[in-house]
């Protein structure tokens, strides 16, 4: 087995990848759907939270093990376990999460394809002078046609593929740092439009005014499970990138950056929607329709909505692309270095395995939208091919990965290993990342896998 070929060429570089792995859809496309459905601002509160407290020591932890190992995901855990006396069954910290990631780059990458075959209905002027009813038939018949849904989902494979074939260097990194300015430039007018144009009393006030009346179990394990989703906790991505890191480079302040970066993000997209919905007298709680039902209604009505609706997908566009760039990395790092295929190689196997997988949750929204292949399962008995794919791996593979990790690094490896990995970051940093991985971490995941089920 040979060790991770290549290094960020500095912490700069290692931090924007790493955010960019990050920040995506699921701070921009989810979470102002999860936060409209669970009450706005407690939501908001309870999600920063479970980011700081949370999803930051478990990046940590997965850093710790993807820089000591210089492995692939796979088989990283396993090594780091191997040096200290204990077993290579530590592995599936890296198997579980490894497959997750490909199941969920399997749903991820579809969705992306939506947003980009949005980009250009808004900008070709498609659905502009449509009705509402309308953009909802318009909706229902792009996701009704297989080869609609299709052929914008290769588009969007394509573009990352050749991308990531560049390599490290010159193709995440160059990514990254195009991806980090454009996201936050298209991000920044966008909420700027958004607060002048829309009703910012009522949709500030929805979104960021304290209501503690709307605290339930409910709202404290969907804001937990969202800061697991979009940090990417569990998915592998952070042992593959941590595996490239050079060793002075700061962990805890790179897993703070990421949660702090999704937490801006979030809030920034919160404020750029809301105002909007609350300005046309829309739903804030449409769910996953908010995005492609919801908010081109608002583009069709308001001033110069082509240019915002077009600039607002394309927000979404580079959303997707970094995360789905490092959602890839697991499988490549482990072809390149356990099966010694080229890094063009490597993405093309990986390309056509997200792809082949894919097609159930293409199929999902059109010739299979009836077919409960799970039927005979309670849990499973209404869910398409695209619901048990987000279901098995947001919900059990990821939360299992998770809880093995705490166990390793906080309970199984000795605190010396932490601290030598962490040996730039303060001493309290260090106690604190420990105390959070042995108790507090542990029983939000339970909680979150005991709800799932």
């Amino acid at each position: 087995m040979r060790a991770a070929t290549g290094r960020w060429s500095s912490w700069v570089a290692f931090n924007l990848a790493a955010v960019g792995a990050a920040v995506g859809l699921g701070s921009i496309w989810r979470f102002p759907y999860l936060a409209g459905t669970n009450g706005g601002s407690t939501f908001l509160l309870v999600f920063i939270l479970a980011c700081v407290a949370i999803a930051t020591p478990l990046l940590v932890a997965e850093f710790i093990i993807g820089r000591r190992s210089r492995c692939s995901p796979p088989e990283a855990a396993g090594h780091v376990a191997a040096a200290f006396g204990y077993s290579r069954s530590w592995n599936w910290i890296g198997v579980l999460g490894t497959v997750a990631c490909v199941l969920i780059m399997s749903n991820y990458t579809v969705i992306a394809g939506w947003v980009l075959a949005y980009t250009w209905k808004c900008a070709s002027g498609q659905i502009m002078g449509l009705s509402r009813p309308a953009i909802a038939e318009h909706f229902a018949g792009f996701l009704a046609s297989p080869w609609q849904v299709g052929f914008w989902h290769v588009v969007f494979l394509f573009i990352v593929g050749a991308i990531s074939a560049r390599g490290l260097n010159r193709g995440i990194e160059i990514a990254n740092k195009i991806r980090a300015p454009g996201l936050l430039i298209l991000l920044s007018v966008l909420v700027a439009y958004a607060l002048i144009q829309g009703d910012a009393v009522r949709g500030l006030a929805f979104a960021f005014q304290p209501d503690l009346s709307k605290l339930s179990a409910d709202l404290l394990l969907a804001a937990t499970g969202q800061a697991f989703y979009a940090t990417g906790v569990g998915m592998a991505i952070m042992l593959a990138y941590g595996a490239y890191v050079p060793g002075e480079v700061s962990l805890v302040r790179s897993a703070l950056l990421i949660s702090a970066s999704i937490v801006i993000v979030s809030v920034l997209a919160t404020a750029m929607v809301f105002p909007l919905v609350f300005q046309y007298d829309l739903n804030p709680a449409q769910g996953p329709d908010l995005v492609f039902n919801v908010l081109p209604t608002a583009f069709v009505e308001m001033p110069a909505g082509r240019a915002i609706g077009t600039l607002f997908f394309l927000l979404l566009v580079l959303a997707a692309l970094t995360p789905t760039i490092a959602g890839m990395e697991p499988l490549v790092a482990w072809l390149q270095q356990r099966r010694g295929c080229s890094r063009p190689i490597a993405v093309l196997i990986t390309l056509v395995v997200i792809w082949a997988l894919s097609l159930g949750s293409v199929l999902s929204f059109n010739v299979w939208k009836d077919w409960h292949p799970l039927a005979w399962s309670p849990i499973f008995e209404r869910k398409t091919v695209f619901d048990i794919v987000d279901f098995v791996s947001s919900n059990i593979l990821l939360p299992i990965g998770a809880l093995l990790i705490c166990a390793l690094v906080a309970w199984r490896l000795p605190a010396s290993l932490a601290h030598e990995e962490l040996s730039v970051d303060a001493r309290v940093l260090q106690r604190w990342c420990r105390i959070l991985l042995r108790y507090i971490c542990p029983l939000a995941i339970g909680a979150v896998l005991i709800a799932a089920l």
